[in-house]
């Protein structure tokens, strides 16, 4: 083939938007793509999986608590808070109820009366001596058994088994430029945060755990959280 021909070939692949490094990237763009779809098909599928299994293995432990709360506590069981989820979407998240039925205004009443407990709330939005927490919750939380009706929220697809912890909307300012990142993903019901201290970690530390989660996240780094979540949750670090 002559120099001739050999130009005009490359013209006509060039001219016609098929210039190879183009090709490239697109195709290295739609591989992408196919592997974050493939990387997000397997997460549902874990937790859709581990969330049904869940439920149906404790759901002896779940009618025994309903059964004791409903005796010490009276109604509601449950509670639904309002959190921040994907995209900033709002859901319920639920919780076995382990605060007093007025909570709100024990803790107004609390904060207003000890400036120590104020800054800590403040800087934390966690009271290691909550007033609202009744003494059958305090056991619950301990255990993280107060956790357990999530499951549903990760059927119903608010949440994953692993990611940063719900937040309500008071606290997004506190993410400041990170809030971004915190809401590419699902809240989940274990993360980075469990696994380090949980309360005992400082707010913008658990800021910084949250960001890079989601900044590293893979299925690998998933399946080790889980698997570092046993020993954190029977070891209560953390839990109050």
């Amino acid at each position: 083939m002559s120099d001739i021909h050999v130009r005009r070939n490359l013209n006509a692949i060039e001219g016609g938007g098929i210039r190879s490094d183009e090709a490239s990237r697109h195709f290295a763009q739609l591989s992408s793509e196919a592997s974050r779809g493939l990387s997000r098909y397997f997460r549902y599928t874990i937790d859709t999986s581990i969330a049904l299994i869940g439920l149906l293995v404790l759901a002896p432990l779940i009618v025994m608590v309903v059964a004791l709360l409903f005796a010490v506590q009276g109604r509601p069981i449950f509670v639904a808070h309002r959190r921040i989820g994907k995209n900033g979407v709002m859901f319920p998240c639920l919780k076995f109820r382990t605060m007093v039925a007025d909570a709100e205004d024990v803790l107004r009443r609390h904060l207003a009366a000890n400036p120590s407990e104020r800054a800590e709330w403040s800087a934390s939005r966690k009271l290691k001596n909550d007033p609202r927490i009744t003494p059958f919750g305090a056991l619950l939380r301990k255990s993280s058994i107060d956790e357990i009706p999530q499951l549903l929220n990760v059927l119903l697809g608010h949440m994953s088994i692993v990611g940063p912890r719900p937040i309500v909307p008071s606290e997004a300012e506190l993410y400041g430029p990170y809030f971004v990142d915190y809401i590419q993903v699902r809240p989940g019901l274990t993360g980075l945060w469990q696994i380090s201290g949980r309360n005992d970690v400082s707010y913008n530390q658990r800021i910084e755990l949250d960001v890079r989660y989601v900044r590293e996240r893979s299925l690998w780094r998933d399946i080790v959280i889980m698997f570092k979540t046993i020993p954190a949750v029977l070891r209560a670090h953390g839990s109050y």
